[in-house]
């Protein structure tokens, strides 16, 4: 083989020398050397006995002995050959044995043919010789050592019997002697150009082979890349999608159930807005990370959805298998610890959302089940944060009651399934009426009602509370403030209406319109609902400060953003929540009431408790020197046309408290 290494064989590159070439030729080239050898060996052993013929017919007086002897050397040769492969010798021992093998038949029969009467035939049939010579290169796969090596001691063999075979002319001899030279030097040569040819063959099959497995590493590489997100390093939604198809399949053909969670990173956009997008990267990645531990050993497939928003798929047997790996998922990334000491909540570490959604016998389309999910995290999100809710039909937040609803919303007000009640704000030292709070209700279209909890988180997330809000806006100065049944009237605004392009410009024109002042309309804002504080908003409710339109506090103390925003908001009046007027009765209640209510008058802002519902409530309040009050006792709501008769009805009621 070292003959091979001079060669004009193509580059297959740096990374292999010429002597690792060889070597792995001979290793790849080991099992199919093994095959050949011992299909040519089987053949040459047919062709050897079948050659008893020629014995017949040219020297039959000892074809008898050189019958046997081919007979002997075939089922040797072929015995000792099996018995190599049963013991998984090498290709190179095992063409050893087919070289001997032939040797042995060319000197068997030149024993026992040589005692043959017939010395003229025997004299040209020798010459059959040469196949012996031929067969060692060209019927097998030998080396080219191998096979000149086999292929001389041949000619020596014959040579030497040329010259102790007396009867023979020496111009016979040396005729047969040149012909047989000939015939080794004719073979000896296409053995080498057959080994190099095959060598060839190799070298370019081995490129073709690195060829095709980088283009093959390619592809996978560029698949991978397509499907795989750059920042986390999971599933991207391309990939999610068809594992999701995959999932559907199953269900759809075997019944194999499977649950979606959708994951969101609680308060990310504040994350970001005060440790920067870099480190806000970096807390996806390790989230991204966390989950992904978690949910392989749940053997879970999660991916990143968009945003801070991540998915898993995962076979289930049963819905509290899903639950089980929801809650996995909150506690895994709650213990990792990441700071996050911006946000609201009181926690103080990054935590995530869950909405969970499964395979039921009612689930049709594979979006839909996405979908719930999607809705079970929204109620998520809207429960407080760092829990899970699961999908529930029979849910109104998330079960398929909203989906109506939703529809609904978007021809409600052109329906007139929508109106506004009042509820009377009064003064608690003159009992006089001092305003009114706008309420918002709906009724389906056959006049069932739909209570405010459910409708509205519905409208929130739909996007309908931007125009039902413009709507109530609208209404409250057509009936309450332009007819002055109240001097202030306030309306609820969501988190989505203050962040909404021109929503001061809107409110502006609204009281021109009506030829109102901006003192005499209030919004109230709700602490348990996030407001991110971010340009928009802060903008937003500068604009409306400027037009003099005055910004409550709604439900203080229910949420963690109260203090926050006091500071950094001129609120007009602060509306303490009814719970803590309700846990009165009993002195701890009683302290954690009058300890509000001094922060609140140390900063100089108005108090208005909700929740007064008795006559002792009432006194309470006038105790503690609040100044108003909202609540069943005050007045229940009222639609407009009804409010008049409550505004005569505490005017009245005020006129006797003053001449007592």
């Amino acid at each position: 083989m070292h003959m091979l290494a001079d060669t004009n064989v193509p580059t297959v590159g740096s990374a292999y020398s010429a002597e690792q070439m060889r070597n792995l030729y001979r290793q790849e080239s080991e099992d199919g050397r093994k095959q050949v050898t011992r299909r040519g060996l089987w053949i040459a052993v047919f062709a050897y006995v079948a050659y008893s013929v020629t014995d017949l017919l040219f020297v039959p007086d000892v074809a008898a002995h050189t019958i046997v002897g081919r007979v002997i050397v075939g089922i040797t040769s072929l015995c000792l050959l099996e018995l190599l492969l049963r013991l998984k010798a090498s290709a190179d021992l095992m063409d050893v044995n087919a070289a001997l093998a032939v040797l042995a038949g060319y000197v068997v029969w030149l024993l026992t043919a040589e005692k043959t009467i017939y010395a003229e035939a025997f004299t040209y049939y020798m010459a059959f010789g040469a196949i012996f010579m031929m067969s060692v290169n060209l019927f097998f796969s030998f080396r080219f050592r191998l096979a000149v090596a086999s292929s001389a001691t041949n000619l020596l063999i014959f040579i030497s019997a040329l010259y102790f075979f007396e009867p023979m002319l020496l111009l016979h001899k040396l005729i047969l002697g040149a012909f047989c030279i000939s015939c080794f030097i004719f073979t000896a040569y296409v053995n080498l150009e057959l080994n190099r040819e095959r060598y060839k063959v190799f070298l370019n099959a081995f490129e073709a082979r690195l060829q095709q497995e980088a283009a093959e590493e390619r592809g996978r590489a560029l698949l991978h890349l397509s499907h795989t997100d750059s920042l986390t390093g999971l599933e991207n939604r391309r990939a999610v999608d068809q594992r999701l198809r995959s999932h559907w399949q199953d269900w759809q053909t075997y019944q194999r159930g499977f649950a979606v969670l959708l994951v969101d990173v609680d308060f990310f956009k504040r994350y970001n807005d005060f440790y920067g997008h870099q480190e806000g990267d970096r807390c996806l990645i390790a989230v991204a990370q966390g989950l992904d531990q978690a949910t392989a050993a749940r053997g879970a497939a999660i991916g990143r959805y968009g945003g801070e928003e991540f998915i898993v798929i995962a076979p289930i047997d049963n819905p509290e298998q899903a639950i089980r790996l929801a809650d996995g998922l909150c506690a895994s990334v709650q213990a990792m610890a990441l700071p996050h000491e911006y946000r609201r909540d009181g926690t103080s570490v990054v935590t995530v959302s869950v909405g969970v959604s499964y395979t039921r016998s009612q689930t049709k389309q594979l979006e839909k089940i996405v979908h719930e999910a999607d809705r079970a995290l929204y109620a998520a999100k809207a429960n407080g944060r760092n829990c899970v809710m699961v999908f529930d039909p029979e849910d109104p937040q998330t079960g398929d009651e909203s989906e109506n609803i939703a529809a609904i919303l978007r021809i409600a007000l052109e329906q007139r399934l929508m109106s506004l009640v009042y509820q009377p704000i009064c003064n608690v030292q003159t009992g006089a009426l001092d305003g009114a709070e706008a309420l918002m209700r709906m009724k389906m279209p056959d006049g069932t009602p739909v209570t405010p909890n459910t409708f509205i988180p519905v409208a929130e997330r739909t996007g309908a509370i931007v125009e039902l809000g413009r709507w109530a806006i609208r209404t409250v100065c057509e009936e309450l403030l332009a007819t002055n049944r109240v001097q202030v009237a306030s309306v609820n605004v969501s988190p989505t209406e203050l962040k909404m392009p021109g929503f001061a410009a809107y409110v502006a024109a609204t009281l021109a319109e009506h030829g109102l002042i901006g003192t005499r309309l209030a919004f109230e804002i709700t602490e348990g609902v996030e407001l991110e504080v971010d340009t928009e908003v802060v903008r937003c409710i500068s604009e409306l400060k400027r037009l003099g339109v005055q910004i409550w506090l709604d439900d203080f103390g229910t949420g963690f953003a109260g203090l926050s925003w006091l500071r950094m908001i001129e609120f007009d009046t602060v509306k303490i929540d009814r719970s803590f007027l309700h846990d009165c009765a009993e002195e701890r209640g009683r302290v954690m009431l009058r300890d509000i209510i001094s922060l609140l008058r140390h900063r100089g802002l108005r108090i208005l408790v909700e929740g007064v519902e008795t006559e002792e409530h009432e006194d309470l309040m006038r105790a503690y020197r609040i100044d108003q009050i909202q609540g069943y006792h005050v007045g229940r709501p009222a639609p407009a046309a009804r409010f008049a008769m409550v505004d005569r009805f505490r005017s009245a009621a005020a006129v006797g408290l003053s001449s007592a």
